[in-house]
């Protein structure tokens, strides 16, 4: 989960080398912790936060087959 929300943060920022990805596992859940530059933080989470919603959508469908929770959280 780590590597693809990197990727596809990385690949909407200005400032790719600041993203930064952490990954917490759980027995039943996985959480994911993106931060980003300050400058970047609205291209991220986009208007009405529908990037954000859409990186969570793609994260939680990967996830369905290890039978996981992903929880994302953008920091």
């Amino acid at each position: 989960m780590k590597e693809l929300v990197e990727i596809i943060a990385k690949a909407l920022v200005d400032y790719p080398d600041q993203v930064k990805v952490k990954e917490t596992e759980g027995d039943k859940s996985i959480i994911v912790e993106l931060t980003v530059a300050p400058e970047d933080m609205g291209k991220v989470i986009g208007k009405h936060g529908r990037i954000a919603r859409a990186i969570r959508t793609v994260v939680k469908s990967s996830a369905a087959k290890l039978d996981k929770k992903v929880i994302v959280e953008i920091l």
